[in-house]
């Protein structure tokens, strides 16, 4: 005779990711900052190559915008750790990731 086990799985729509959580020195921020905005930015570049690809007429102007944007906030924020590295100050960074489902 065979068991028969009925589970129930909840249907999530919501999702939170505590990505980043605590205090780094300056330089440490930075490496952190600079490895989540580079994986960003190649995101993009990615999927604006693979539109590309098929229509080089596609002007891709949000993945080229966001690119621009991505790279300017590294600008930034390379400024705002040199400073905070002259000062010799530790940084206190946290980041959440919230993923909602979508109809």
């Amino acid at each position: 005779m065979e068991a028969i086990v009925k589970t129930s799985k909840e249907v999530k729509t919501e999702q939170k990711i505590n990505l980043i959580d605590g205090r780094f020195t300056a330089s440490e921020a930075a490496d952190i900052i600079n490895s989540v905005l580079n994986v960003k930015i190649n995101f993009h570049k990615l999927n604006r190559l693979s539109i590309t690809e098929g229509n080089v007429t596609d002007n891709c102007e949000y993945d080229s915008g966001r690119i621009d944007e991505l790279l300017r906030e590294q600008i930034t924020a390379k400024e705002f750790f040199a400073q905070a590295r002259l000062e010799g100050k530790k940084l206190k960074m946290n980041s959440t990731i919230h993923i909602s489902v979508e109809d």
